[in-house]
């Protein structure tokens, strides 16, 4: 791959809006983060691109607050939505600007009152009575404007976009490496049943760089 910038742009261009991606990265023997626990011990200049390629389309960034918590996660140039049954705000992203950091949790949450005090109401998303509805929260999400959405996980989140029917694709780079040991793969949690077809394919150097949509 020695695409440029505005080349990957053009090939991960959504074919239409609103349009919600996942982008995963895994070695070849299926682990999702690498010996320090992060996605960031397996990944590579060719994965860092496309993800700076998805990232610079978004109009929002839908990530898990315990993958934000693990992977360190700062404000970005668009408002990251922290999906928490519990309503929790990472550490490192409590003084985040208004408006840079939302939370999406569920109407029975513990943690929905600080979160409100904390955010401030707007920055709340309410989907769903017990469990966070990401089906709802997409809608939610288009209906502020937000119309192409990009997920980073982590594997649960993964697992129940897929479940929800919220997830048109999923953007995977494996890289050519063998860590064996004990590791997340990218879908955590109970069994879910997807077809996906083959968009696109790159690769660089061993490293294959997959958009799948989801049939």
């Amino acid at each position: 791959m020695s695409s440029s910038s505005e080349e990957l742009a053009e090939l991960y261009r959504p074919p239409r809006l609103p349009w919600l991606r996942v982008n995963m990265v895994s070695t070849l023997d299926g682990a999702a983060t690498g010996e320090s626990g992060q996605s960031g011990s397996i990944n590579n200049q060719a994965d860092k691109a496309v993800f700076d390629a998805l990232r610079a389309q978004a109009d929002a960034i839908i990530v898990g607050a315990g993958t934000a918590r693990t992977e360190n996660y700062r404000v970005a140039d668009v408002p990251l939505v922290l999906v928490s049954r519990s309503a929790q705000v990472p550490e490192q992203l409590l003084e985040a600007p208004a408006g840079k950091v939302l939370v999406a949790t569920c109407a029975s949450s513990s943690g929905l009152a600080h979160a409100r005090e904390l955010l401030g109401d707007d920055q709340v998303v309410v989907v769903g009575e017990t469990e966070v509805d990401l089906a709802a929260l997409k809608a939610a999400l288009v209906d502020r404007g937000h119309l192409n959405l990009l997920s980073e996980g982590g594997p649960h989140l993964l697992r129940d976009l897929v479940a929800s029917g919220a997830a048109d694709e999923l953007c995977l780079t494996t890289v050519p490496r063998l860590i064996g040991g004990s590791h997340p793969r990218i879908l955590g949690g109970d069994p879910v049943g997807a077809d996906l077809e083959l968009a696109l394919l790159l690769e660089d150097d061993g490293t294959l760089l997959a958009r799948w949509f989801v049939a």
